[in-house]
């Protein structure tokens, strides 16, 4: 994660950071999340059904890709210095775009879109997350990320 003074947070507006390291999305991922969710529709959690659809095999959830931006972001987002905390705060946008097949590898790429300090002391970053999946042309994913920072 890059981390900058808060008065320079604005010059990273629109440019790309450095991407995250690729992240393997396994059986073992797949099914640990249909259990804490309670989704265990068979497109995640059967093999052998699965392996029937046009995806010749299980898929991740959507929501499991999008779970994965906490992660993403402390590789490869940006933070203010003096950060005591951050605070998911929402999204203005999420669009899955392309299923993440069983064993496929994702890794993000962040671009800070918006500053805005809110109180004295708080700082809300929107970031644009772009979820790709080694391998394919299109990503798996694109989401607005809203980021409530809490300075000390």
């Amino acid at each position: 994660m890059l981390t900058v003074p808060a008065e320079a947070l604005c010059d990273y507006i629109d440019r790309e950071l450095e991407p995250s390291d690729w992240l393997e999305i396994d059986q073992n991922r797949i099914s640990a999340f249909a259990d804490v969710t309670l989704d265990h529709q068979f497109i995640h959690v059967d093999e052998e059904k699965a392996a029937g659809t046009p995806f010749g095999g299980t898929i991740a959830h959507g929501y499991l890709t999008l779970s994965l931006v906490s992660y993403f972001a402390a590789h490869c987002g940006i933070r203010p210095q003096n950060a005591l905390m951050a605070i998911n705060y929402g999204s203005d946008k999420v669009r899955f775009l392309q299923p993440v097949k069983v064993n496929s590898r994702l890794r993000a790429h962040a671009t800070l879109k918006e500053v805005e300090e809110r109180a004295a002391g708080q700082i809300l970053l929107k970031t644009s997350f772009t979820v790709e999946i080694a391998g394919e042309d299109k990503p798996a994913m694109v989401a607005d990320i809203l980021s409530l920072f809490i300075l000390s």
